[in-house]
């Protein structure tokens, strides 16, 4: 942790190539595993995929290991990805890009997630009474409908009561749901562009789920706010307000409740969402609050 506090001399962070890298997990080579190159970023697969031990760690460009919810910026600030120019968004929407961690493909039904609690923090199987989680498929649809995953130095405190819905954290990096048109593969680190936010209520706690496009999507250029959302993807949000007011249904559970009636909230609210979590991060990293037992 110690290492990441230079993050905190800047309101947003840094890329991960300028931090002090994190040791690799002991016993473990550098030539072992699956490698596959990212923008800035490679993943490196440790055990047999959907089983409870598998883990996808993550590496900078020099080859260290890293942790893709603290080494990971936040913000965008390269406009190059493997040596080529990104698509521009418009000057007045660059601070509305963001680094996304991708955890789960869309049209896939394994859960998995970044392992907050675990060091380095590579993303793993989810598991609930040692057994393998996974989501039923909301008709019509095949598992996840977007591709899922988080946002890196934000965190959603559990001790925290969100003054415009009146609960905690769900104890999580903030969830992104990526509408764009290609299917993404988990480890993926991709630059997105955010257009709103739904408060979706877990039993009783706080779990944001962003709206954004990849920023090199080929319609990127058409999406600014949610309402280009309701414009060119007709149907998309009510099927994803849909899914997850239902998604837990088939196990037995009683439908997922919503802030805001279910309304989509604007970009504009959801960049002060995502502000108000990595201030929650920056306050972990500083010790200021109680993380429990997180990495």
């Amino acid at each position: 942790m110690l290492a990441l506090l230079p993050l905190l001399r800047t309101s947003w962070g840094r890329r991960a190539g300028s931090l002090v890298a994190a040791r690799p997990p002991g016993g473990v080579s550098a030539g072992a595993g699956l490698w596959r190159a990212m923008s800035l970023y490679r993943t490196e697969g440790r055990g047999q995929p959907h089983s409870p031990g598998y883990r996808l760690f993550f590496k900078n460009e020099a080859g260290h290991y890293i942790s893709p919810f603290h080494d990971i910026p936040l913000k965008v600030d390269s406009i190059e990805e493997n040596g080529i120019p990104t698509k521009r968004a418009r000057n007045d929407e660059y601070e509305s890009l963001f680094n996304m961690v991708v955890e789960i493909p869309r049209w896939t039904n394994a859960k998995m997630e970044i392992a907050t609690k675990e060091p380095l923090n590579p993303i793993k199987p989810d598991i609930k009474d040692g057994k393998l989680r996974y989501v039923p498929n909301i008709f019509p649809h095949k598992g996840y409908i977007w591709n899922y995953g988080a946002l890196p130095q934000t965190w959603e405190d559990p001790r925290r009561k969100d003054k415009s819905t009146d609960c905690c954290g769900d104890d999580d990096p903030i969830d992104v749901c990526e509408i764009g048109s290609k299917v993404l593969s988990s480890g993926d680190v991709i630059r997105v562009k955010i257009l709103g936010v739904l408060a979706l209520i877990d039993q009783g706690e706080t779990d944001w789920k962003l709206i954004a496009i990849n920023v090199n999507d080929p319609e990127a250029s058409e999406f600014h706010d949610i309402d280009d959302v309701k414009k060119y993807k007709p149907g998309y949000l009510e099927a994803t307000l849909n899914w997850f007011r239902l998604y837990k249904v088939p196990d037995g559970k009683p439908e997922n409740q919503f802030a805001f009636n279910g309304e989509f909230k604007s970009k504009a609210f959801a960049l002060e969402v995502i502000k108000s979590t990595h201030e929650c991060w920056k306050a972990l990293l500083m010790k200021k609050c109680d993380g429990g037992p997180i990495n």
